[in-house]
């Protein structure tokens, strides 16, 4: 007989109780195939000395629990030093091996409320779960939620969008709070979330504070923000990364200006405010802007005061031409904050502060996990030249 043949008729022997002689061997075999599933991503064994010149190391575990007919297995998941090792042995948010309660976490993810979950699962299966009870299974996301938060960055962006989104929130009455993000992308035309978290307010000290956390979590270089007109934000940002530079939106300006623009000029303005940040140069864009200036001063001197207040119209126009259309508006943030607010409006507010983390890092994973291999436009194209660019301000 075999060790495991072995092991078990001694079990039936001392009468000891089957089925938790089957979780342990479970739990003993998923944690060993994990420990080996790493060592094949790093190309080396434990305590080979070949691993310290590798570039890249085992640095400990997180845990995980997952429901099984036997019982519930207590999973200790290896992780890298780097952040790149992605184990395939255990489906991303598997927490259970019950069919039913997959299902509910699912919904949950879809953005359903937990009432109308309950309501559904009743219907097709005819279980009846509380609204209480699917939200103490959506718990299970929870640890998702910690990892994300926790989880190494890279090194280098070569830019960083800040923007803010406001959803619902009880806390005692309910009201909207700001929902801060931060999206990357790297010198490889990698797209992704890096970090979001929740304030009852947009502020300057708000995203420094997600930026602090980046930092910890092994950012070091950034060469271009890109945000809205928010009082402060551009002094934030440069102070964290102060060889970094800092792009006003264009489409924020874009649209403040159209609102000090009466209906039968918003047309023409809106032509020649276009011409300017499509100009091929900076020296081009400034001699646009002084056109633009001498048309509409007159007529609607506060447009001219506005954009006076920006000295970082054109800093897109310093980068590669390929990638200056994706630098010179904040776009892509609110493109997801739309996915957000798609997936949010089903539920019309969050019970609390944990219910909305576990629906906004459930999107966050999607969309990293959906642009994780894609490049964006452009980048392909200029790596070389925004590596320079890097070495630069690496410089002394």
């Amino acid at each position: 007989m075999n060790h495991f043949t072995t092991t078990l008729a001694e079990s039936i022997v001392k009468g000891d109780d089957i089925r938790e002689f089957f979780r342990q061997e479970l739990e003993n075999a998923l944690n060993q195939l994990l420990k080996h599933e790493l060592t094949v991503f790093l190309d080396y064994e434990p305590y080979d000395p070949v691993g310290y010149n590798s570039g890249n190391s085992r640095n400990g575990y997180y845990h995980r629990k997952i429901k099984t007919t036997y019982g519930p297995l207590n999973i200790n998941v290896p992780r890298d030093r780097m952040g790149e090792f992605v184990q395939q042995l255990i489906p991303s948010y598997k927490q259970t091996g019950n069919d039913l309660e997959t299902t509910v976490i699912q919904l949950y993810k879809k953005g359903i409320t937990t009432r109308e979950i309950a309501d559904l699962i009743e219907k097709m299966y005819g279980n009846h779960y509380s609204p209480a009870t699917i939200s103490n299974m959506t718990k299970l996301l929870d640890e998702d939620v910690k990892a994300f938060h926790n989880r190494p960055v890279k090194e280098r962006y070569v830019v960083i969008y800040c923007d803010a989104t406001y959803v619902s929130i009880r806390r005692d009455s309910v009201q909207k709070e700001a929902m801060h993000t931060l999206i990357g992308i790297d010198e490889q035309g990698h797209k992704e979330v890096l970090d979001y978290s929740l304030f009852p307010s947009e502020s300057k000290e708000n995203y420094r504070s997600l930026l602090q956390s980046l930092k910890s979590r092994g950012l070091k270089e950034v060469l271009v923000f890109v945000s809205d007109g928010l009082t402060g934000l551009q002094d934030a940002v440069l102070e964290e990364f102060p060889k970094a530079k800092h792009q006003a939106c264009w489409t924020h300006i874009a649209r403040n200006v159209m609102n000090r623009v009466r209906a039968s000029d918003k047309l023409e303005v809106g032509d020649d405010l276009r011409h300017i940040h499509q100009a091929e140069d900076t020296k081009a864009a400034l001699e646009r802007y002084e056109y633009f200036y001498k048309k509409w001063n007159f007529k609607y001197p506060k447009v001219i005061t506005l954009l006076n207040r920006h000295n970082n119209l054109f800093t897109f126009l310093e980068f590669p031409k390929a990638v200056q259309r994706s630098l010179y508006t904040n776009n892509i943030i609110e493109n997801f904050n739309k996915r957000v607010k798609k997936h949010t409006k089903v539920k019309e507010q969050f019970p609390n502060e944990n219910a909305f983390n576990r629906c906004a890092c459930t999107i966050s994973m999607i969309y990293n996990e959906r642009f994780c291999s894609r490049i964006h436009k452009g980048f392909a194209k200029v790596q070389a030249e925004l590596n320079e660019m890097f070495e630069k301000i690496a410089s002394p």
